[in-house]
């Protein structure tokens, strides 16, 4: 399962959707909004997202991992909006037979959602300066969100 949220991402409902007779294990990531990047002070994210077309391929990570990997369950959420410092901003869950197969499905996960959605992100820094940031991967067919000045 692969969703956008607009709100507060609540883990211990997909972790629950995870348990499986056959899993013996459960590797997590949550990914938070934290306070610098690259050496600015960061106060504040912003998520944009082409929610269909990002559910659609979001659906086709977990697919792929499923065929890759001896896993038994895989979820993923990103969040979209305004988030503040410490907030998640994804999360990933993955349960599996054994935990090798676990650890690699959910670093694939991650990765391949970072690189492939068309989910943009925007930094807004402590000197009142914002800029949106690793929008390069965007699918030419999809352009980012764009602010005008005014």
């Amino acid at each position: 399962m692969f969703s956008i949220s607009a709100v507060p991402i609540d883990p211990s409902i997909h972790h629950a959707a995870l348990r499986e007779p056959a899993a013996g294990a459960c590797v997590t990531f949550e990914g938070w909004v934290r306070n610098r990047n690259e050496g600015r002070a960061v106060v504040s994210l912003e998520y944009e997202g082409y929610d269909a077309v990002a559910v659609k391929e979001g659906e086709r990570i977990l697919a792929e991992a499923r065929e890759r990997f001896a896993i038994a369950g895989a979820v993923c959420i990103h969040r979209t909006g305004h988030l503040r410092l410490g907030d998640m901003a994804v999360w990933v869950g993955v349960s599996a037979g054994h935990r090798g197969a676990a650890f690699d499905a959910c670093r694939y996960i991650i990765d391949e959602t970072k690189l492939r959605l068309p989910i943009w992100k925007k930094e807004h820094y402590e000197d009142g300066d914002s800029e949106w940031i690793n929008c390069q991967a965007v699918p030419t067919a999809i352009a980012r969100p764009v602010t005008l000045p005014g």
